[in-house]
């Protein structure tokens, strides 16, 4: 094999490819591990739990600082270390855990632990069927970004019309884009195994790109799901 020029036999290209996805699985499990532990940590300590709900400003403060820090990696994803992407992954994963903790407030632990392990199904399907499959899924990229959008601007509408209809719409529709994204996305990643020369650099952190995406999808259909299939309490 002639590291650096990706002139790839079939059969190396495969050996590359499962490698790669193993390092971006490896980090998107990290993530949501790190991610579900803060939040179950944050759920059982009165004092945050209280200093997180309580606080308005301190809430959404934290909602956009993820925001803003995942368009910060993608915009300098390019500049920096792989340790510092490894390091703003990791905070955002953490962040995350902060914020969705008002998820154990708001839901029966059953039923957010039976609603982990249907999510976790789903997704595993889908990222399998979106890596073996012949199918060019490019077409859907487009499809789903502008769904993804409809589904933004419809929650917004509704968080002021406050219509339960338009809600239980909005929630199935987001199911099926983040179901659709995770074939996606998971395709468009293998596609990004063989850019970079192996144990490099660039290799890591285009593993912990594909492991962001990887996350926000999950993530995302979980939120959806427990919509559907979680107990309130």
């Amino acid at each position: 094999m002639e590291i650096g020029t990706r002139n790839y036999t079939g059969e190396q290209t495969q050996v590359i490819q499962a490698a790669f996805m193993s390092k971006v699985y490896t980090w998107m499990s990290g993530g949501l591990a790190i991610t579900g532990l803060i939040a179950m940590w944050v759920a059982s300590t009165p004092e945050l739990i209280s200093a997180i709900t309580g606080n308005t400003f301190l809430f959404f403060g934290l909602i956009i600082g993820e925001v803003l820090l995942v368009g910060y990696l993608i915009s300098v994803i390019k500049k920096i270390s792989a340790q510092t992407a490894g390091l703003i992954f990791t905070t955002y994963a953490v962040l995350n855990g902060l914020t969705l903790s008002v998820v154990f407030l708001m839901y029966e632990l059953g039923s957010i632990t039976s609603t982990f392990f249907v999510t976790a199904g789903t997704f595993a399907i889908m990222s399998i069927y979106g890596y073996y499959t012949k199918k060019d899924l490019t077409s859907w990229g487009n499809l789903l970004f502008m769904a993804l959008i409809g589904v933004i601007i419809a929650s917004v509408v509704n968080f002021f019309m406050q219509s339960e209809m338009m809600y239980w719409l909005i929630t199935y529709a987001g199911v099926l884009v983040f179901v659709g994204l995770t074939a996606y996305d998971t395709q468009k990643i293998k596609r990004m195994s063989t850019a970079n020369e192996i144990g490099s650099e660039g290799e890591t952190k285009s593993a912990i790109v594909g492991a962001l995406m990887l996350y926000l999808d999950f993530i995302n259909l979980f939120l959806l799901l427990l919509r559907v299939l979680g107990d309130r309490r």
